[in-house]
């Protein structure tokens, strides 16, 4: 800086003093308002969303469409998405399948991991829309887009029966300094920090993303925490199937729920746009918003007491008397385990073949949990009927299968086998042949995918040697579980996670008793 002003002064000698001394004052200034516009971009840089994916990938509804898979980010909580008795259920989960079902896609859920931010997830192509229950709020407005609201809820303090005082404002909230914990990407962190610029005198403390709203009641009503934040559909809730919760006052009154989107997929945001309009639209005075039958049915089965809300609370019955996935899980695992076989892609096809009713029954004759065709094994027909029995005669036949495409790699292996198990070896094989016929690989899923598609049309059936074949089936089959396939890969993650967490927090308790 020195010598910067040494060599004007040295070039401009006719100057005068006071000249020179404006110049350097406004020189510093310049400086000063530099270092301040730099202190205000990083201040707001540290008060925006933690995210490391800034720019989004090209995924609109047209690429959507080309794969056949709608890809869902969420958690796994009573009212986006979970499992009962093996069937995919949740709030969350049932609305975007409805429009999955109306756009002819197979939705994938994917899971937001213990260390995945879900923004960047959806960002980097590793899903399609955030279906998490999630307010819009300017921070997430900087990052992705939203659809219109399809929810109103109010945002409440809740407190712990172990808390020191359960404070009804937030007057009473700053005599106590109990710490409120939120995840730092949420909507009530958001919230929170707007009190605090108020004036209010409020004790954050951020806990991990992976830690979801209804995670955090159930520490709060088990004294692991002093105090958190919740919509009230979301209290509500969890309160008639937890002890130890009191609500506080609320902070914030008629926020929005939306679907988060790519900023860059806006075909995609219109045709939600379009469906969500069909289900939730606002009166004049916004005060009761118009919701079709189909959305109050999903309020009233998740956000009011029912039989699964009342399974999924109950951690002995869902995980320890039938299992993480279903309740066949130990059948299932014994059965893979004789036949080396993978254990959560049988479940995956069972879920699909008979959503885990061992009594299925389909119109081609097929029985039981894995559908079996009693003509195409020597069992006794009432004997499929035994989950056992049935999963051991199921998984036979895709171990065959498996046997036939042994040369492939384990992904086409996987993807053939299905197939087959689904359409049949004939079809399978004029699909091939066709493959072939266009100078293409065989072994490659994709493209024997493509040719089962072909098999519907007149002009490609006609010549095959078993004629005409229902394609799509056999493609959204392989599709359906593949998706599922994963989606319990990161169930079973999640549990192990929870599982390791109870181990560390039981030894903690140990060590302070001792």
């Amino acid at each position: 800086m020195k010598l910067f002003l040494y060599k004007i002064f040295k070039r401009q000698k006719q100057w005068s003093y006071l000249t020179l001394f404006i110049f350097t004052f406004m020189l510093f200034s310049a400086c000063s308002t530099d270092d301040a516009d730099k202190s205000a971009a990083d201040s707001k840089s540290e008060q925006s969303l933690p995210v490391s994916v800034l720019e989004p990938v090209q995924r609109d509804l047209a690429e959507i469409k080309r794969s056949g898979v709608l890809r869902m980010i969420t958690y796994y909580s009573s009212n986006t998405y979970f499992l009962n008795q093996g069937i995919e259920v949740g709030f969350e989960y049932e609305l975007v399948k409805e429009f999955a079902r109306e756009n002819d896609l197979a939705l994938e859920v994917v899971i937001v991991g213990a260390d995945e931010n879900p923004f960047d997830l959806l960002n980097s192509g590793e899903g399609d829309l955030i279906a998490a229950n999630y307010t819009i709020t300017p921070e997430r407005r900087e990052i992705v887009n939203f659809t219109r609201p399809y929810n109103l809820v109010d945002q409440l303090l809740v407190f712990s029966s172990e808390a020191p005082a359960q404070p009804q404002t937030l007057e009473e909230l700053a005599e106590t300094d109990i710490p409120i914990s939120v995840r730092r990407n949420s909507s009530y962190y958001s919230r929170l920090q707007e009190l605090i610029d108020s004036g209010y005198d409020i004790n954050i403390n951020t806990m991990p993303d992976a830690v979801d709203t209804e995670a955090a009641l159930m520490q709060v009503a088990e004294g692991e925490l002093m105090a958190t934040v919740a919509d009230d559909n979301m209290f509500d809730a969890a309160n008639r199937y937890m002890d130890g919760l009191f609500p506080g006052p609320t902070i914030s009154e008629k926020d929005t729920i939306a679907w988060a989107i790519r900023e860059n997929a806006p075909d995609l945001e219109s045709s939600m746009n379009r469906f969500l309009y069909k289900h939730f639209r606002f009166t004049e005075d916004r005060e009761k918003p118009r919701r079709s039958t189909f959305l109050n049915v999903l309020r009233q089965r998740y956000f009011e007491e029912s039989r699964q809300i009342a399974e999924f609370y109950n951690p002995e019955w869902q995980y320890q008397t039938i299992g993480i996935i279903s309740p066949y899980d130990d059948i299932v695992k014994s059965v893979a385990d004789s036949m080396e076989l993978d254990w959560l892609m049988l479940t995956a096809m069972i879920a699909q073949e008979s959503s885990f009713n061992p009594n299925s029954k389909s119109w081609a004759g097929a029985v039981g949990l894995m559908q079996v065709i009693p003509r195409f094994v020597e069992t006794e027909y009432e004997q499929l009927y035994d989950p056992v029995t049935n999963v051991q005669e199921g998984a036979k036949i895709i171990k065959e299968h498996l046997s036939h495409y042994s040369y492939m790699d384990s992904t086409n292996q996987w993807q053939m086998a299905l197939a087959t198990y689904n359409v049949g070896q004939g079809h399978m094989a004029d699909a091939r042949r066709l493959v072939i016929d266009q100078n293409k690989n065989p072994n490659e899923w994709e493209n024997v995918s493509n040719a089962l598609l072909m098999l519907m049309q007149r002009r490609y059936y006609q010549n095959a040697r078993y004629g005409f074949a229902r394609g799509i089936e056999p493609v959204q089959y392989v599709k359906e579980i593949m998706n599922r396939y994963r989606t319990y890969e990161a169930i079973i993650a999640l549990a192990e996670n929870q599982r390791q967490g109870s181990i560390s927090n039981a030894m903690i308790g140990r060590s302070r008793s001792n």
